[in-house]
């Protein structure tokens, strides 16, 4: 059964995991972030078409399927901290590798190879920090809200990304567009001796130390049947081919639209812009997802109706040609975005067992990932043929598929859906599958 919230402030290890975790999520996005303002400038500055340049995109979500699931095992079996400092490894080499094709004017083969390679580094993150945090909660004791927490994180989260998307863009109109590139590169460094040093798995033994080959096909088969076996889950997961998908090309894509609105290409800071604005959404939407969860008895009333705001605020984002409602637009659709995230992370977390974890979410971030594959020079073809407007209304209604498997996964009446706090913590043991179509009201074989 679920726990309500505490009232009481979390306790000292708590409050340190947290901190531990804020201090990740903040040294990760601001790296990242300093190229997001600048990455298809950048990509088209190297020579790539639109088509090319989305491709290149693709190509990157091609690492993440290929590799999210085998980082999400490594986290599983050889801990949450090894995967951690792995990432920060490989994306601090691929980061300069990027920089150097560039600066040699790379064919578009090279840009793919290197795109899969930049996918693989960021695997090494994607559930493995989240599944820590969730671990270490549970062994400290904490009763709060998930959504606080993940709120809180994005709102820090949000914070680095506006300093380093504004930082990265006026740093390339003032140098060249190579030298965000360089500095993103040697933050990771910097994070790869952080965590080093304060990260220690809590509340979580890695599974492989004694045997890691039967350990890893153990850890796979049983995340699979409570990641796609599991029916609640199943659902929001495949959703987020869509509404992922789509929302990794529009953050890209309004790089060069808003630059085309204001009417100067060569204007970076406006571009950096796009990213600041969704930066600053982040912020608000992770400080109100508490409020906005109290708003509605389930979780995923409130997932819904943001995925639908979204594809609506899209649509009227393709009909548009003044500037400033853009930015408008643009701000509403990084709050809906924002607010709804923190809400789909606790639900998600509350309906997978700590020992496998950070393989279910790899497999929650891969679907997003393949859903980008394909979506992500599906629009970029159509920028290049309707103009970036029509790409975002067509964006807005593949947008609208994933609504009906949110709703079928709201059907199954998993506990997780009205918990408002950390949900007790379900059996690793259990057959999701036990009850594939379960009636709505009752919950899943594997919430405890």
């Amino acid at each position: 059964m679920s726990q309500s919230a505490a009232p009481a402030a979390p306790n000292p290890a708590a409050r340190r995991v947290q901190s531990i975790y804020f201090t990740l999520l903040v040294g990760n996005t601001l790296a990242a972030s300093f190229i997001w303002g600048i990455n298809t400038l950048f990509l088209l500055d190297a020579g790539l078409t639109n088509l090319e340049a989305f491709a290149a995109n693709a190509f990157f979500t091609v690492g993440m399927v290929l590799f999210e699931v085998p980082t999400g095992v490594v986290a599983d079996t050889w801990g949450r901290r090894v995967s951690y400092l792995l990432g920060t490894v490989t994306l601090s080499v691929t980061t300069f590798l990027y920089y150097l094709m560039w600066v040699v004017s790379a064919p578009f083969w090279a840009w793919a190879v290197v795109s899969v390679l930049l996918g693989l580094g960021f695997t090494f993150f994607s559930g493995a920090v989240e599944a820590w945090l969730v671990d270490a909660l549970h062994a400290t004791g904490y009763r709060g809200s998930l959504e606080k927490v993940f709120g809180r994180g994005q709102a820090a989260s949000g914070a680095a990304m506006l300093g380093g998307s504004v930082l990265g863009g006026v740093l390339a109109q003032v140098t060249d567009l190579g030298v965000p590139f360089l500095v993103r590169a040697g933050i990771l460094i910097v994070m790869f001796i952080v965590a080093a040093v304060v990260m220690r798995d809590l509340g979580f033994t890695p599974a492989g130390r004694a045997n890691p080959l039967r350990a890893t096909r153990e850890v796979f088969q049983a995340s699979v049947r409570h990641g796609l076996g599991n029916p609640p889950v199943r659902y929001v997961m495949l959703a987020s081919c869509f509404s992922a998908g789509v929302g990794i090309y529009v953050f890209y894509a309004l790089q060069p639209y808003l630059l085309e609105l204001w009417g100067d290409e060569g204007a970076y800071s406006i571009a950096g812009l796009a990213a600041a604005i969704v930066a600053g959404a982040q912020i608000a939407g992770g400080w109100l997802a508490p409020s906005v969860r109290r708003l509605f008895r389930k979780r995923t009333t409130t997932i819904i109706i943001a995925t639908i705001s979204s594809a609506l605020i899209l649509v009227v984002l393709g009909l548009n040609r003044s500037f400033w409602v853009a930015i408008v637009l643009l701000a509403l659709w990084g709050l809906v975005f924002a607010a709804a995230g923190p809400v789909r992370q606790a639900y998600l977390n509350d309906m997978i067992p700590s020992s496998h974890r950070a393989t279910v979410l790899s497999f929650d971030s891969l679907l997003g990932s393949a859903g980008g594959v394909v979506i992500q020079p599906v629009l970029g073809r159509s920028a290049d043929v309707y103009g970036y407007p029509g790409s975002l209304l067509i964006g807005g209604l593949i947008d609208l598929i994933a609504v009906p498997f949110l709703i079928a996964s709201r059907r199954q009446g998993s506990a997780s859906d009205v918990s408002t706090g950390v949900a007790s913590e379900p059996e690793s043991d259990a057959a999701p599958d036990a009850a594939p179509d379960a009636a709505p009201g009752a919950p899943p074989a594997s919430s405890a």
